[in-house]
C-alpha cells in the first residue's frame, strides 16, 4: 500500500508543523508521501510544512474541495488519506488503513476525540460510532482508494461547505464503507470560541439548507452568521 496523506491548509501556521511531524512519527516504514494544499495563505503555513517534511503546494483554487482535488492529481500512492492541519490520527493509522484495505474495504473514517476534558464533548464524540450522517465529518480524516476516488471524479471543486458529506454520498454508492474503531483527536477550538449549542444550532441549520439544496454561498454564509469562527476557516 502506497499511502499519499493529502492536508489542505488556509493560515495554519500553529498547527501544521506538529501534525506533519507526527504523521512521519508514526508512518513506520511504510512508504508515505505527505502534500499539504495551500489556499494562499498569508502567514507561514507552508513553509512550516516544508521544515517538518512535506511537499507544500499553492492550489490554483481556494478551498478544501478544490485544494484537496489539487493534491490528489499530484498524488503518487494507490490510497488517499485526507486529514485537516489540526487533526491527530492514532500512532497505527497506517497499519489500521492497511487492515481496512485488506479487509476490502474502499473508503472509510475514524471516530472522534477532543482534545478537551468537557463531558458534552465527549458525549459527542461517543455517538462518532455510529453510521449517521450528522456523525461523519472531515475532521475525522477520511481514506478511500485512489481508483474509488477517481471513479467518483474527486470532490466538487466549487463547494467552501459539506464537500465531505456530498463526496461520501456519491462514494459509498459504489464503495464498501467502514467506521474505524480508532479515534483522531480533534481540536476543541471551535467550541471554545462558542458554545456548545450555539455550533449545534448553526451544524443543524446548514445540514438543514443543505439537505433543501442550498446555494454554497448562502450555507457558509449563515455558519459565519451564527459561530464565531476562525477566519481561517473558508
Amino acid at each position: 500500500m502506497n499511502l499519499s496523506i493529502i492536508i489542505p491548509t488556509y493560515n495554519e501556521e500553529d498547527n501544521i508543523k506538529k501534525t506533519v511531524s507526527f504523521l512521519r512519527q508514526h508512518k513506520g516504514n511504510s512508504p508515505i508521501e505527505i502534500i499539504v494544499s495551500d489556499g494562499g495563505s498569508t502567514d507561514q503555513t507552508m513553509q512550516q510544512a516544508e521544515t517538518a517534511g512535506a511537499q507544500a503546494v499553492l492550489s490554483p483554487g481556494k478551498g478544501r474541495a478544490a485544494q484537496m482535488n489539487y493534491a490528489a492529481s499530484l498524488a503518487k500512492g494507490d490510497i488517499l488519506y485526507f486529514v485537516h492541519a489540526d487533526c491527530f490520527p492514532p500512532p497505527t493509522y497506517v497499519s489500521d488503513l492497511q487492515n481496512a484495505i485488506g479487509e476490502g474495504y474502499d473508503i472509510g473514517r475514524y471516530q472522534t476525540k477532543f482534545d478537551s476534558n468537557e463531558l458534552i464533548l465527549k458525549l459527542n464524540a461517543w455517538f462518532t460510532r455510529f453510521d449517521l450522517f450528522v456523525c461523519m465529518g472531515g475532521d475525522q480524516t477520511l481514506f478511500i482508494k485512489r481508483s474509488l476516488f477517481e471513479k467518483c471524479k474527486g470532490f466538487k471543486d466549487d463547494m467552501k461547505i459539506m464537500e465531505e458529506y456530498e463526496f461520501c454520498e456519491r462514494a459509498r454508492k459504489i464503495g464498501r464503507y467502514k467506521i474505524l474503531k480508532g479515534r483522531v483527536l480533534i481540536s476543541a477550538r471551535k467550541y471554545e470560541t462558542n458554545s456548545w449549542w450555539r455550533v449545534q444550532l448553526a451544524n443543524s441549520k446548514v445540514v438543514r439548507m443543505y439537505k433543501r439544496g442550498a446555494s454554497q454561498q448562502d450555507m457558509v454564509q449563515a455558519y459565519k452568521q451564527m459561530l464565531n469562527y476562525r477566519k481561517s476557516s473558508f
